[in-house]
């Protein structure tokens, strides 16, 4: 399905990402995690389009996806969810569904008034069931709740009707119950089939939880790439997380 391969990207002579490679399979529920800088989000910023390479391909079913814009890359099949929501602040839930929907249909033009395009208040009012947000469809964007804003972001990427769903850090700043609600509704998401989600988090309890199989990374490489089981018990994921435990010396 997504597959990243010899990906390079350097700010200044710092290699953000160097030579990574990573598939990711059709259907599959990964993660991506990794120490501050070890380069999730420029990784991301690759993939969706926010950055272009230095090197290497992406690859979505066969399509390589490097060069294109963030536009055509949403088109091909690449949606993103942000750490911070992104969101039409002054419209509503449903208003911000049917507009990046109509605009993205290319009918920016007839946004204004009624939105009079039938099929996107049908898709929006489908990925709010989705998401448990139709309860909030007359509700101002700015006015929601922090955890409805993030999924009120999620939902603006699955009204295109993505491939692949790329979350990044989906329960940054929320409470223990909402982070909870949040990763049971992107399992939710999963296992209705058909998508491909990767996600980038720091709460490794909830990757462990989910993830069939997590990617870590350090300074932009790969250095681990496995089960939960088998990431736990990685050396060298214990290693760049932990540090070396120390040898005891003689008193």
């Amino acid at each position: 399905m997504l597959r990243i391969e010899n990906l390079s990207k350097s700010f200044g002579g710092v290699h953000a990402i160097e030579k990574l490679s990573i598939d990711f399979a059709p259907g599959s529920l990964s993660a991506v995690i990794g120490p501050n800088g070890a380069g999730k989000t420029t990784f991301f910023n690759l993939i969706s389009g926010g950055l272009q390479p230095d090197s290497g391909n992406i690859w979505l079913e066969g399509e390589n996806m490097v060069g294109l814009s963030r536009n055509a890359i949403v088109h091909k099949g690449i949606g993103r969810a942000f750490q911070v929501a992104k969101l039409f602040k002054t419209l509503t839930v449903e208003e911000s569904l049917r507009a990046a929907l109509q605009s993205a249909l290319g009918h920016a033009s007839q946004m204004h008034g009624n939105f009079p395009l039938r099929a996107t208040r049908d898709r929006a009012h489908e990925v709010m069931a989705q998401l448990g947000l139709q309860h909030k469809a007359d509700t101002v964007s700015g006015n929601l709740s922090h955890g409805d804003q993030k999924l009120l972001d999620m939902a603006l990427a699955l009204v295109m009707r993505p491939k692949v769903l790329l979350l990044d850090e989906p329960v940054a700043g929320m409470g223990p119950d909402e982070r909870t609600q949040m990763m049971d509704t992107v399992q939710h998401l999963w296992r209705q089939g058909g998508l491909t989600i990767v996600l980038i988090e720091h709460d490794m309890e909830l990757v462990f939880r989910v993830a069939q199989q997590i990617n870590v990374l350090s300074y932009g490489k790969l250095l681990a790439q496995g089960t939960a089981d088998e990431i736990r018990q990685h050396p060298k994921v214990i290693e760049a997380y932990l540090g070396k435990p120390q040898e005891h010396v003689g008193e």
